[in-house]
């Protein structure tokens, strides 16, 4: 990839920022929390992304972008009110910026008109027609600027009311040099800096830059020339600049009326210790004049001043580094796990003087390898609201289309997941809020004729649970209605119309594939596939799927899904000859219950009582087809699982080998879907074992069960209900 092509990616990655950013800022405006700081926000969003459209010449997102910015500058000045009609038209906007910078980065052309509509409305505003600004004032529309590589000013300060007294003027010209680039110091951080001690007044310089094709990643092409009024003394200024003199040219002349003709600041000579000393002049030439102790003090405290305030806002840094890389780092850390199982195993089968020392050595290799494979998961980590802030854009689309009133909320959106997870979880939310809307929520009139408000409202939140993140996806809608559900469904021939089905098993009808109530085909649903690419995607990463409704108050679909597919602490059973781990998140306790503690029920293998709940017992052995030693349950040691939806079950193996981290590797490609397993991993002494779906083993575990009890009591049965899944 070449350096433009990077180039490229970088402002991509940090529109997508923007966009976050910008959709976040509007959210808190209409829900009355948001502040000048959310406005300040939005604002740089979007001059952030027109101004880096402008380097790769994309025009339509660059007039759209100038047109958008110009409403939002009257409305940080406050010449423009925040009423429901604005937010309308912002949102619009924020839409049609989304979709430029999407055709932007599928090189996909933009057609002739698009976004005119949105556009025409931001120019209303911004002239006034639409008669929402303030009394009194009114908004000049601004001139429309080049599309590339135009100069651009500098923010103006939002305060730039100042005293009078004791302020100065200076001329400013501040060149970065190639060398700067490559340090990888940012030159904005120095123009913040100066416009933090003023009203700073720049203008980029462009003439430098070569054609795209010539231009180079790491190259310095662009020069600020301007003024800055500020009270700060010209040592203060310089002060700024003192650490990267020899990287840039910077001029520095105060051009306040009466002051003293003063050499511009350059490039320091290599004796020179003052970054306010002049270059080397003749004996004729008049010395700078040396300030004062006082005044040199004071400047120095003032600057020692200003480089910690802009050390302090730049506290948090990041760096972009491609998720391959990353990927790299995760493999070998896995690699570490195993080879660090390994040597335990060795370890065991050494001299006693000698394993005892090793051992010792071994567990703090074991403590650095937890910590470096937490850190390295950390990096991967990202939080939910990266998906959670496409979805109010969606709702309000569907919405116009369906003529309903519907709002979203969402909750937790701080929760962090695997990036792999966070990737494949737009398309089970979209699916979801769309069936929500289109089926669940009422018109504004059936709405009121209940009782309910005529908003609806989808609530979406996150939230971590032992080793996997919880998402819920609840709307206040109608509910589903399970007997036009099940007609629908037999219509189909989907199920059998003599089965006899729960509520809860009638609902899971709605997953499978090719199922749909809608009446008719169109953009938002009919065609049977949504909600079946929800369950699929949700069990291709290992997670889980509930769905809860209750008629007339609405829907709750739960997805449960681990927190990370790479590495995982795990506890390492036997049954027969053969080793399987189990997720230690989904472990409550192990225990050896006697045999008074187990009671026995007919067609089950027992339950136990344990502190007030009764939890069912099974063999994990016969679940698996493995034959076991243990033919008692009290011979054996009882491991209590938990599942996501609260479900607890007793697993009864034959031996605990002990806790170990663990890698996991997949096996579908090889194996294809096992039921009850969700992947291998390689163990001490190098052998395979499974890895075991708690989840899935408590569903076929309670589905068993409900089958062989609608046996008894009939004989025909629904094919479909012995598929579905409590989760």
């Amino acid at each position: 990839m070449s350096g433009f092509e990077e180039l490229k990616v970088t402002f991509f990655d940090e529109a997508n920022e923007g966009l976050v950013a910008l959709e976040a800022g509007l959210n808190e405006i209409r829900d009355g929390t948001g502040s000048d700081d959310s406005i300040n926000a939005i604002f740089r969003a979007v001059h952030s992304i027109k101004g880096g459209a402008g380097v790769f010449g994309f025009a339509e997102l660059i007039e759209f972008a100038h047109a958008f910015e110009t409403v939002l500058d009257l409305l940080r000045q406050g010449k423009l009110s925040p009423s429901s009609e604005v937010l309308d038209v912002l949102f619009r906007a924020n839409d049609t910026v989304t979709d430029l910078v999407g055709m932007a980065r599928d090189g996909n052309a933009v057609e002739p008109g698009f976004g005119s509509d949105c556009r025409s409305a931001l120019e209303l505003l911004a002239g006034g027609g639409a008669d929402h600004t303030k009394s009194g004032e009114e908004a000049a529309p601004a001139e429309l600027e080049g599309l590339i590589f135009t100069p651009v000013r500098v923010d103006e300060p939002d305060d730039d009311s100042g005293d009078a007294a004791g302020m100065r003027r200076y001329s400013i010209t501040f060149r970065p040099k190639t060398e700067m680039i490559k340090k990888s110091i940012d030159p904005q951080f120095f123009l913040n800096t100066l416009r933090s001690m003023g009203q700073l007044d720049l203008v980029a310089g462009t003439d430098a830059i070569p054609n795209l094709s010539e231009m180079q990643h790491d190259g310095a092409y662009i020069e600020w020339t301007g003024c800055l009024e500020t009270t700060s003394l010209r040592a203060e200024i310089a002060a700024v600049f003192e650490s990267i003199l020899e990287d840039c040219e910077f001029k520095l002349v105060d051009m306040t009326p009466g002051a003293e003709a003063e050499a511009p600041i350059e490039e320091p000579q290599p004796s020179s210790a003052q970054v306010t000393a002049p270059p080397a002049a003749t004996p004729e030439a008049k010395p700078a004049a040396k300030p004062s102790a006082g005044a040199a003090g004071e400047a120095s405290g003032n600057a020692k001043e200003t480089r910690a305030a802009a050390s302090k806002a730049s506290a948090t840094t990041t760096i972009r580094v491609e998720l391959e890389k990353i990927d790299r780092v995760v493999n070998m850390v896995g690699e570490l796990v195993i080879a660090q199982a390994m040597l335990g195993q060795v370890i065991e089968d050494l001299p006693e003087e000698t394993s005892g020392r090793v051992s010792n050595i071994l567990a703090d290799l074991v403590r650095h390898t937890r910590g470096l494979k937490d850190s390295v998961m950390a990096i991967r980590a990202q939080p939910v609201s990266s998906v959670f802030q496409r979805m109010p854009r969606l709702v309000r689309e569907l919405s116009a289309k369906t003529g309903k009133k519907v709002q979203v909320e969402m909750f937790g959106e701080t929760t962090e997941v695997d990036k792999t997870i966070i990737e494949r979880l737009s398309d089970p939310l979209t699916h979801i809020i769309r069936n929500s809307i289109d089926h669940g929520i009422e018109v504004p009139a059936d709405r009121l004729a209940k009782g309910k408000s005529e908003m609806g409202t989808i609530r979406l939140s996150a939230d971590q649970r032992g080793g996997r993140i919880v998402i819920e996806i609840k709307d206040d809608g109608a509910g589903i209605n399970c007997e036009r559900v099940f007609k629908k469904a037999c219509e189909k021939g989907l199920v059998d119309p003599n089965a006899d089905l729960t509520e809860d098993e009638i609902c899971n009808l709605v997953f499978l594939p090719g199922f749909s109530t809608a009446e008719s085909v169109s953009d938002i649903s009919g065609r049977g596939v949504g909600m079946d690419v929800v369950r699929r995607n949700i069990q291709d990463l290992g997670g889980r799927t509930t769905i809860k409704s209750e008629a007339g108050r609405g829907m709750t679909i739960q997805l449960a899904l681990p927190l990370t597919l790479a590495v995982m602490d795990g506890m390492v059973v036997e049954i027969g000859k053969q080793t399987y781990v189990l997720p230690i998140p989904n472990i409550v306790e192990c225990l050896r219950p006697s045999r008074n503690e187990i009671k026995q029920l007919l067609g089950t293998s027992g339950t136990l009582q344990l502190r007030g709940d009764i939890v069912p017992l099974v063999y994990l052995a016969e679940m698996l087809g493995v034959t076991s030693a243990p033919k008692d349950a009290a011979e054996g040691v009882v491991i209590i699982t938990e599942a996501s939806d609260g479900t607890r079950l007793g697993l009864i193996v034959d031996e605990l080998c002990g806790h170990q981290q663990v890698v996991i590797k997949s096996i579908e490609e090889n194996c294809g879907s096992v039921q009850g397993i969700a992947g291998a991993t390689i163990l001490g002494d190098g052998h395979v074992a499974f890895i075991l779906d708690v989840e899935m083993l408590s569903d076929m575990t309670f589905n068993d069960a409900s089958q062989s009890a609608a046996t008894a009591q009939k004989k025909s049965g629904s094919v479909a209900a012995s598929k579905l899944s409590k989760g």
